[in-house]
């Protein structure tokens, strides 16, 4: 499970976040492109939005469970 202490601070911030277990692996970025964003020059991904309604919030849940490593979390701040 991510580490909301770990959250990088590229993250929008709100509720899901990535924190610094990332290996730029690019799941979260094909599974919710509207959401997450590659950091390409560091090498790694990070929220770029939060999410409104249920089905955005359906499409981060998807890329959470698809993360290889567990780098995103949904226990951050709530939604701003």
């Amino acid at each position: 499970m991510a580490d909301k202490t770990a959250r990088l601070s590229q993250n929008t911030p709100g509720k899901y976040y990535v924190d610094d277990q990332c290996i730029a692996c690019d799941a979260c970025c094909v599974e919710a492109p509207a959401f997450f964003a590659m950091n390409d020059e560091e090498g790694f991904a990070f929220v770029s939005k939060q999410p409104q309604t249920d089905t955005e919030v359906e499409e981060c849940e998807n890329a959470l469970a698809g993360c290889p490593v567990d780098a995103i979390g949904n226990d951050g701040d709530p939604p701003q």
